[in-house]
């Protein structure tokens, strides 16, 4: 079952509001999926609507893609098979150099937007889910 989203970040009424893109526009939050289904949604998002897709990331063993998401989407994500990291508003560096070691840019920064909407990666994901679960049972 697909829930509905808004482009906005979710906030519960106990914190503050994450930063607006004004105040920080490096505050980011970090969708992590398997590698698999975040490569067929990096082909999915990347062939839709031009620059749908953000900064992503590559663990060292390449077996997590990390998905650069607005400040705040962590509040709501509930994509089974994912997980979306908190930043507390400190925001993700965004340089050349990947902000968590041992992994590496897939999309660096300045190559792709400041952050993938949110709404647009659970479609993607969801599709590529379709996709891998399709080809795994043709075998």
């Amino acid at each position: 079952m697909e829930t509905s989203q808004s482009n906005e970040p979710c906030t519960s009424p106990s914190s503050p509001p994450p930063p607006s893109s004004e105040e920080d526009p490096a505050a980011c939050d970090l969708v992590t999926v398997p590698a698999r289904q975040g490569l067929e949604a990096v082909d999915i998002l990347r062939r839709g609507a031009g620059d749908a897709v953000g900064p992503v990331l590559h663990d060292g063993g390449c077996a997590t893609l990390g998905f650069l998401v607005p400040a705040g989407t962590a509040a709501c994500w509930d994509v089974p098979g994912s997980t979306c990291t908190e930043t507390d508003g400190r925001g993700l560096a965004l340089n050349p150099e990947p902000p968590v070691e041992g992994s590496d840019w897939l999309l660096p920064p300045g190559d792709a937007d400041l952050a993938t909407d949110p709404v647009v990666l659970r479609r993607a994901l969801g599709e590529a889910a379709r996709l891998i679960e399709a080809a795994d049972n043709r075998k």
